[in-house]
């Protein structure tokens, strides 16, 4: 197995306060070992202290979720690299699929976003020329004023009893009572270079699901109503969660998903109850376990954009590249999403570990999460059971020979 180099991920170091520790500053290598510090971290005294109230909607800290490392891994592989293809999160009520998700808000990195209602950006212009943009836009860019601005990634979550027009969007009511047609966003719109979040995705209705999966895998899509039509963006990160025993996931919208990760309840008893003290920390006082963690969570951001833009830089060689397929081909997997899944992630990790260039073990670590559950028994019997009527009808082509003779 080829070795990381330690002179690349030094590159990377940052202090963290340790408030707990006898020393005042502990140095992390990398955004992983930051997650495995804070995982271990106790809060003994915290959750004893005065209930300040819930005057506000303040995010669980996502570094203040104990345990579930597979988890926390694949969510950060995710913001760090939108092209492994999203997240499922499987796994029974009550294990902190949804609350982690939603942690996510104070991790999010930041991007260029589009300052105009069309979503026009400079990259419009590079593609398909000044025509690409609408004209106001184009003046912009003959002026030299920028067409986008820098912004946060947001968490869009799509709700179970969204209807289509909430998602793909239709006729503004308030322009129709003005006798005018003009269309309105939709959910999908809205998560254009945002995550988009469906809880219990199994239970999505279909139609809900067709329109999501082509929004998703076209990067954009269009409305009509009448006279009336508009195209807009979807390039988005799917993140999901499900209880199974609620129900399946369809097959076409579970390959959808590039990281797949099967959440299981804490089986540490000391974790359960770390899990219960920072749980009563946060009933009673929110700002007082979002303190805790806020050192960390300001440098675990900085991590991820750093990983983000060290991303570009980071190389696969050929003879990781031929392993790695290799694998995927000895498991019997027929996707071609299992490729780009393994492979994006495995950049994704080596960025987040500080370095530029993949090794087999960042291939090892992530081959579970970008392989689990593509496997289709269904398909390996129909093959099988195609594969022996080819055989047969062979034989039945082969036996015209003999009446020619």
């Amino acid at each position: 197995m080829e070795e990381s180099n330690p002179s690349e991920a030094a590159e990377n170091k940052s202090a963290i306060p340790l408030p707990e520790s006898g020393e005042p500053q502990v140095q992390v290598r990398s955004l992983r070992e930051l997650i495995d510090l804070v995982t271990g971290r106790n809060l003994k005294d915290a959750y004893a202290q005065e209930d300040a109230g819930l005057a506000e909607n303040l995010p669980f800290p996502f570094l203040a979720v104990v345990g579930q490392k597979e988890m926390k891994l694949a969510l950060l592989l995710a913001l760090i690299n939108p092209n492994v293809g999203g997240v499922l999160l499987i796994g029974p009520r009550g294990t902190g699929k949804t609350t982690a998700v939603r942690s996510l808000l104070k991790l999010l990195p930041e991007i260029r976003r589009s300052a105009c209602f069309y979503g026009c950006v400079e990259e419009d212009i590079e593609t398909g020329g000044i025509d690409a943009v609408c004209p106001d836009c184009a003046r912009k860019f003959g002026r030299g004023e920028p067409l986008t601005h820098p912004d946060r990634v947001r968490l869009v979550e799509l709700p179970l009893n969204a209807k289509l027009e909430d998602v793909i969007g239709g006729l503004d009511e308030r322009a129709l009572v003005h006798e005018r047609l003009r269309l309105k966003r939709g959910l999908l719109s809205e998560a254009d270079q945002n995550i988009l979040f469906i809880d219990e995705v199994n239970l999505l209705a279909d139609e809900i699901v067709n329109a999501t999966l082509d929004a998703a895998s076209q990067g954009s899509y269009t409305v009509s109503r009448g006279p009336t039509s508009a195209t807009y963006k979807s390039r988005f990160t799917l993140i999901g969660s499900m209880n199974p025993e609620e129900g399946n996931l369809r097959p076409q919208i579970l390959d959808r998903f590039g990281l797949r990760v099967v959440v299981q309840g804490l089986t540490d008893p000391t974790e359960r109850l770390e899990v219960y003290r920072r749980v009563r920390t946060y009933q009673k006082n929110p700002r007082l376990l979002l303190s805790q963690f806020e050192a960390e969570t300001e440098i675990a951001l900085e991590e991820i954009q750093a990983a983000r833009r060290r991303l570009q830089d980071v190389e696969l060689s050929d003879k990781i590249a031929a392993i790695s397929i290799d694998l995927i081909r000895k498991y019997g997997i027929d996707s071609l999403r299992a490729e780009i899944t393994l492979l994006e992630s495995a950049r994704a990790y080596a960025a987040a570990d500080g370095r530029t260039t993949v090794d087999l073990g960042d291939i090892r670590i992530v081959a579970p999460m970008a392989l689990r559950l593509r496997r289709s028994a269904f398909m390996a019997r129909y093959i099988e059971e195609r594969s022996e009527e080819d055989k047969e009808l062979e034989i039945a082509i082969d036996a015209i020979g003999q009446f020619e003779k």
